[in-house]
């Protein structure tokens, strides 16, 4: 049975930006199970009132099956290995993440890997990306997960879309890594062939 996750940020007992969430779940519930009825996510939420930040994690099918709440902490990221993968099909934030598992191994002594998808930069194992040329940030065209805040990134115009080739990489001086529980520009790496490297 195909099972399916949305990872919300929790602060302060407030789950953030959850019509994003609401909406891709719904999206992928339509494409799995077009009979279904549309949820609503906040009808699930009953995140706890802890003023830490919470890692809330949804676990669905064609209905929500399981909802926890754990404390959650960013991992620093200072590295990136540039690994291939141009059969890597991750378009539903599936909950079997055997593949992209795979790839992090390839990682070596770097902190993550940075996933290139017939010749284009796509993301990291766990977030999308966008790069930084000085005065705009640019996020790739067609990354392998299209991420919630990326999404709101994107209609705010914060983040324009763009096609990245691993030539063009060197060209820009700084890469985001962000996510749902990663905010824009809280990890940020210069971009030099010694941070991110095949």
């Amino acid at each position: 049975m195909c099972r399916f996750i949305e990872t919300i940020r929790v602060e302060k007992g407030r789950p953030l930006h959850v019509e994003y969430h609401n909406q891709r779940m719904n999206d992928t519930r339509l494409a799995f199970w077009p009979e279904a009825k549309v949820l609503t996510l906040t009808d699930y939420l009953l995140p706890p009132g802890h003023s830490e930040v919470m890692k809330c994690r949804v676990i669905y099918s064609e209905g929500v099956e399981e909802v926890t709440y754990t404390p959650y902490t960013i991992r620093p990221v200072q590295s990136l290995c540039l690994v291939c993968s141009n059969t890597l099909d991750y378009a539903f934030k599936s909950a079997n993440r055997d593949a992209i598992n795979q790839l992090y191994q390839q990682k070596g002594v770097k902190d993550d890997v940075l996933i290139v998808k017939n010749g284009l930069i796509t993301d990291t194992s766990i977030a999308n990306v966008a790069f930084f040329d000085g005065a705009n940030w640019f996020t790739p065209k067609n990354p392998i997960l299209k991420g919630t805040q990326r999404a709101q990134l994107l209609q705010r115009g914060i983040i324009q879309e763009k096609e990245i080739t691993v030539e063009q990489l060197y060209s820009f001086s700084q890469i985001s890594i962000f996510n749902a529980m990663i905010p824009f520009q809280t990890i940020l790496i210069d971009i030099h062939r010694d941070s991110i490297s095949w």
